[in-house]
Parts: C-alpha cells; structure tokens; sequence
C-alpha cells in the first residue's frame, strides 16, 4: 500500500478531487500555504494499492495545469529606496510525494 500526498493549487483542486473521485480514489482534502508566494494551496492524501499509484498520478498531472502569474517584487537601491517590478513566475501544476505505508486501519 501506497500513500500519495499532492499538493496542488486551489485553482486546480476540484478537478483534481473530481477526477480522482470518479475513478474510486478515496481521498482527504488539507488547506494549505505554499512557501514562496504563500498563496493558498490543497494538500490531497490518497491511500492507494502499489498498482494503482501510476494512474492517480497521471489523473492528478493531467487535472492540475501550469499557469504564467505575474507577482510584484522589490528591488533595494543603496540610498535606501525600494521600487517594485514586476516578475512572472510559473505556478500550478504538482507536487506529488509517494510514500510506502507499513500499516492500514480504517476504523
């Protein structure tokens, strides 16, 4: 048995958890803060057999799309002074972690 933890935007989460769904995946949805922009996220936990872990991997790539956001960033002058330019920056997709489980119980 397999847990698969995916952590993907909130954009992209309902599809993500719909398609899982539809093909009998069971799954906890977390709200979750992501690190460099501290936008919100959705950490899914799928519990899983061995040979089933590729496809809710594939499901989980295929529903979660890569999308260009442009973000502000300051920049420091030496007299002091900051001034914000604009970055684009790739967000969306997937991070997904797949991590052998020694014992499952559901009660």
């Amino acid at each position: 048995m397999k847990l698969v933890l995916a952590i993907v935007s909130n954009d992209d989460a309902s599809n993500v958890s719909a398609a899982l769904t539809n093909e009998n995946y069971q799954m906890t949805r977390l709200a979750t803060t992501g690190g460099f922009l501290r936008a919100g996220n959705t950490t899914l936990i799928v519990g899983t057999e061995d040979d089933k872990v590729e496809r809710c991997i594939e499901i989980i790539g295929s529903e979660s799309q890569r999308r260009t956001e442009i973000v502000p960033s300051t920049a420091g002058y030496d007299n002091g002074r900051f001034a914000s330019f604009p970055v684009e920056v790739q967000v969306g997709g997937a991070t997904v972690f797949v991590l052998d489980v020694e014992q499952f119980r559901k009660l």
